[in-house]
């Protein structure tokens, strides 16, 4: 029997539903159901639809992963048909949060809603992030100071781009790649970010090319804060404050 097969018996089972019902309710007859739930032939796309509305698990989930292993009602719908597996705790009853390692990082792009690929990564737990599903990311580059390679991001799902807050930071997992950005706003089309190192310029990520987003939550650092990162902040800062010196001069003026 194939993985939809035994889905879709699952699910009916799961929901005390007759064969001939579930067919009634899909508008085939039972004898062309029974075929799919034994088996013995595969649905078509606009039927694969049907099944998908009626179980309410979309049609990834219906035909790739064994639903019997995971709590089908705790599953988080999300956009374009995709579903993010459910909150798991460890022995202790705290958040398991996955740690998506920098050799991983583009494979993630490909197995981010694989449940036999986000169980394989390792995983941690921190007391203090609980209320939501957090996963940890790797910082690349020096786009975003002082976050640089070595780094964890712990990031907080968000279900609704309508959550995003202007000057929060975010990680952005797109068609392209994973990017932890500061949002700026937003359109119909697309997020506009930028870096916290001025000599990259903002630009906008479209919505079509964005999987997921997840909020910062906090940083894991695996190395030491490198003198010339702590020296680049305090030119920074020194910048800024010089800024803010003649912006209210030209104010007075």
């Amino acid at each position: 029997m194939s993985v939809l097969s035994e889905n879709i018996r699952f699910l009916r089972d799961r929901m005390k539903a007759s064969q001939q019902k579930v067919a009634d309710e899909i508008s085939i007859t039972r004898g062309r159901y029974s075929t799919y739930e034994e088996g013995r032939s595969e649905p078509p796309i606009e039927l694969l639809i049907h099944l998908s509305k009626y179980f309410k698990v979309n049609i990834d989930l219906l035909i790739t992963v064994d639903l019997k292993k995971y709590p089908v009602d705790d599953l988080v719908n999300l956009p374009n048909n995709r579903t993010l597996l459910p909150i798991k705790v460890d022995g202790a009853g705290e958040n398991i949060i996955e740690i998506v390692p920098q050799k991983a990082s583009m494979g993630y792009l490909s197995g981010y809603n694989d449940p036999d690929f986000v169980d394989s990564l390792q995983h941690l737990s921190l007391p203090f992030l609980r209320n939501g599903k957090f996963r940890a990311f790797p910082a690349d580059g020096d786009s975003m100071p002082p976050y640089n390679d070595g780094t964890f991001i712990v990031g907080k799902y968000i279900e609704d781009r309508k959550d995003l807050k202007k000057g929060k930071t975010y990680i952005f997992i797109t068609r392209d790649g994973i990017v932890y950005k500061r949002f700026s706003h937003q359109d119909d089309f697309g997020s506009f970010v930028s870096s916290d190192n001025t000599f990259y310029e903002p630009y906008e990520i479209k919505w079509e090319e964005v999987y997921e987003i997840w909020e910062f939550a906090c940083s894991i650092n695996t190395q030491e804060l490198k003198i010339d990162n702590l020296e680049y902040r305090e030119v920074r800062s020194m910048f800024e404050e010089l800024r803010s010196e003649i912006r209210t001069l030209k104010r007075t003026t």
